[in-house]
């Protein structure tokens, strides 16, 4: 790992976690579509964090995800749980953001928010460190 990859894990932690209190005052205001949003975006600032500690870098989504499930579910490092937390975070995700007439109900999102907590607890053990 590069200084700059350490730099770049750490501010990534951070997100994640400011992710996490955002979700959490937005569903405390009520804001359920972007609290879910927020949620989704705490796991993923953590996913990308425990994939830059592995040199691994992605522009899309979808690759940070199929990674994560490739490198860290298949082989046990993070539990199959987590990885359907993820999906389901991004799905939950696309409906606050793109849903239309369809919205994330209040225990959506407060489930959202705790897919995330443990998603990233799970990724911060792994790094260890931060």
């Amino acid at each position: 790992m590069t200084r700059d990859n350490q730099q770049e894990i750490i501010a990534n932690i951070e997100r994640a976690k400011q992710s996490l209190a955002a979700a959490n005052a937005l569903t405390t205001n009520g804001y359920y579509d972007f609290a879910a949003s927020r949620a989704y975006y705490a796991a993923f600032y953590g996913a990308t964090a425990v994939l830059l500690n592995e040199g691994l870098d992605f522009s899309k989504h979808s690759g940070v995800i199929a990674s994560i499930h490739q490198r860290f579910v298949k082989t046990g490092k993070l539990s199959k749980e987590q990885g359907k937390n993820l999906n389901w975070l991004f799905e939950i995700r696309a409906l606050g953001d793109y849903g239309g007439v369809a919205h994330v109900s209040e225990l959506q999102a407060e489930q959202a928010i705790v897919a995330a907590n443990q998603f990233l607890n799970a990724v911060l053990i792994l790094l260890k460190t931060y």
